[in-house]
């Protein structure tokens, strides 16, 4: 089932999003915890949302149904590493959708919208990391012409 996209509007975010965004970290991490036994119990930042809001190599956008923010996402302008093909290439992250909203088409706007922002910078390299195990996830991104390149492995052998 898609959304009707006239009450859709996609928007860079500002500090006024800032505590809606924090919220939305925090779900964000506790979701992914059953994928990832390394995450420390508690509150968890990945990263400085303000600091993102204010770098220039960073695009966060937020989406809003009737003025309510539902989603949001980040593009960054990274460094690839010397034996790689491009010298830059994007990379996503904070990739969430409020859950009454998702399986609506959300994340392939917010995608589409984030990619348009990387090839505006001159960029058409696109990554993102997400976990193996999270299927939606997966599916989503492969509907959205990602393809997997690398699986990162853990072993714990303090038994």
């Amino acid at each position: 089932m898609s959304i009707d996209t006239k009450n859709i509007t996609i928007r860079p975010a500002d500090k006024n999003d800032l505590p809606k965004l924090a919220q939305f970290l925090q779900i964000l991490v506790d979701a992914e915890r059953p994928f990832d036994p390394t995450l420390k119990e508690g509150e968890i930042f990945y990263y400085d949302i303000q600091e993102l809001i204010e770098d220039k190599a960073t695009e966060i956008l937020v989406v809003e149904s009737n003025n309510e923010i539902i989603a949001s996402g980040y593009a960054q302008i990274r460094a690839a590493k010397p034996y790689e093909k491009y010298e830059l290439f994007g990379y996503l992250g904070f990739m969430f959708v409020s859950s009454e909203f998702r399986g609506k088409g959300i994340s392939g706007l917010l995608l589409e919208a984030l990619k348009k922002w990387v090839l505006s910078q001159g960029i058409t390299e696109v990554r993102l990391q997400v976990y193996d195990e999270n299927e939606a996830a997966v599916r989503a991104y492969e509907k959205a012409g990602f393809k997997k390149i690398l699986t990162t492995m853990r072993c714990d052998i303090s038994e």
